[in-house]
């Protein structure tokens, strides 16, 4: 092991990340000299020259359309806003609109905004979320997803693949010149389980694509030639994430995905062999040179940009996402499937929902409807949760889904169980919609979704000017991970060398875009 001194040279060396040089030994210390300067010292190691668009795979940048290997996932509710995907566009990374949650016309607003300031030529895309409580729903948004030709939607949350979901990507399949099939409709699916992913990674189901040509949506000849095509293209392992996760490690994720990825490709033999991705946890320039170092195609973030200005949440929510540390996340029942137990991750600090929807869940596990709970319990509901007469709350409940889904209405008058659910779905629904307006009246009320990739960022930008959270831009938040994620993959690679790196090297602080693009060009 060669052992190094004047660690402010090598420091400045490792941050010129677009040039390399050579590392040789002078004297008792190891100095960076230029490839074609003289030096009296034999070489010690070689420093490549690693930019930030390299990180990743070229296939995914050349897919769709982008400089680096960087996206902002879908937060939903329109958390993972307009403004983020114009952003993320605008600088050569990919921004998916938080589509899950919102009503229709909102969803075809953004569509009509992108389009007018992105247009066809900027990557963009938009989230399809799994809906088992209301697969109309689903369906409909993958009929107005075909109808105003979006061709990139990230899908998520799914526990089993749909006809909708499937009709999105086999609409308009066909053979290029050279005889490759080509489907216009990506995916980018992000999983967080095998069994859920082997479906994203094998071909559309048969029986799926026989409804498909019943109903007229695709011919035979199309139906043979989705047998040649994986479900995604790109397949997102989520790990220990906000919102829906099974807080799954990334270190073990990963590598999962990628051996599955391996086996199915071996068996179907596409054309283009499926990328895989990491999300959950990227938040920092080490997070994200460890998912690179272990053969993620791209990395997705999530938390941290809904700390950024321009996400579609609060000032207020962004300033408690800024103060955030680690033992500041909790898990708490999710609206959406609430009565399956499923939860979501999100943040305690400053606010009781975490607490009062698990009660709530606990309340409709041990009654089978609202007169069954006890007095005390319900006079607690209707103080202090609901702050309202629960019938007033049902009567709220009942006139919304008469509008979106009458059906809901009428299982709740046969069945009391579901309709106490609805009654409770309605303060899980309605604290996400409180903290993204930032109502003053109801803060401890107030869900944030929200992962320990949050704290993580927190801890790494302490003391620096991305600490404030009016300072938090989404482009400067992924140049500085991505520029010191290259800045420590070079580090990497001399200690790969036998090259001890003196402690604190390489610092990795943030640093402002004009700092970072003087110091990325060659």
């Amino acid at each position: 092991m060669v052992d190094t001194t004047g660690g402010e040279r090598l420091e400045r060396a490792l941050g010129r990340v677009g040039t390399s040089c050579m590392i040789a030994v002078e004297g008792d210390r190891l100095d960076p000299i230029e490839t074609d300067a003289r030096s009296t010292g034999p070489v010690a190691a070689h420093l490549p020259a690693i930019r930030p668009e390299w990180l990743g795979d070229a296939s995914f940048r050349a897919e769709h359309g982008l400089r680096y290997a960087y996206v902002s996932g879908a937060m939903a509710n329109g958390i993972g806003s307009a403004e983020i995907a114009e952003a993320m566009g605008r600088a050569g990374m990919l921004g998916i609109f938080g589509a899950a949650g919102l009503p229709l016309p909102a969803v075809e607003a953004a569509i009509d905004r992108l389009g007018r300031s992105l247009g066809s030529s900027i990557p963009h895309g938009f989230n399809l979320i799994h809906s088992p409580n209301d697969p109309a729903l689903e369906a409909a948004v993958v009929d107005l997803y075909l109808r105003r030709g979006v061709k990139l939607v990230e899908a998520s949350a799914y526990l089993d693949l749909t006809l909708p979901v499937v009709r999105y990507r086999v609409r308009g399949i066909r053979r290029d010149p050279s005889g490759r099939v080509e489907a216009p409709n990506r995916i980018i699916a992000k999983v967080s389980r095998v069994e859920v992913a082997s479906k994203f990674l094998a071909p559309p189901p048969e029986r799926f694509l026989r409804q498909l040509v019943a109903s007229g949506e695709i011919t035979e000849e199309q139906a043979g030639w989705a047998a040649k095509i994986p479900m995604a293209g790109d397949l997102t392992g989520e790990a220990d994430s906000g919102g829906h996760t099974d807080n799954q490690p990334a270190i073990i994720l990963l590598p999962t995905l990628l051996a599955l990825r391996d086996r199915l490709q071996r068996q179907y033999q596409y054309d283009s062999p499926p990328r895989v991705g990491a999300a959950g946890g990227i938040s920092t320039p080490w997070s994200a040179a460890g998912a690179f170092a272990m053969g993620a195609s791209y990395v997705v973030v999530g938390s941290v940009n809904q700390a950024c200005v321009e996400s579609g949440t609060s000032d207020a929510v962004r300033k408690m996402l800024a103060q955030a540390q680690q033992a500041d996340i909790a898990m708490a029942p999710a609206a959406d499937m609430f009565e399956m137990g499923v939860k979501v991750q999100v943040l305690k600090r400053g606010t009781m929902f975490a607490m009062r929807a698990g009660k709530l869940h606990e309340l409709y596990r041990a009654h089978d409807g609202l007169d069954q709970i006890p007095a005390a319990d319900r006079s607690m509901l209707e103080k202090t949760i609901f702050k309202a007469p629960l019938e007033t709350i049902w009567d709220q409940t009942r006139a919304y889904f008469l509008e979106r889904d009458p059906a809901q209405v009428e299982r709740a008058g046969r069945d009391p169980k579901h309709l106490m659910a609805l009654v409770f779905r309605w303060y899980l629904g309605q604290s996400s919609h409180w903290a993204n307006a930032g109502e003053p009246t109801r803060t401890v009320d107030y869900q944030v979704w929200c992962g320990p990739a949050m704290a993580a960022f927190n801890e790494w930008v302490r003391g620096s000017f991305l600490e404030r959270p009016e300072e938090r831009r989404v482009v400067t938040v992924a140049h500085n991970i991505l520029y010191n994620a290259a800045v420590l993959t070079r580090a990497r690679a001399l200690a790969a060398q036998g090259v001890t790196i003196p402690a604190g090297i390489p610092r990795l602080s943030p640093l402002t875009l004009a700092e970072i693009e003087a110091r990325a060009v060659p």
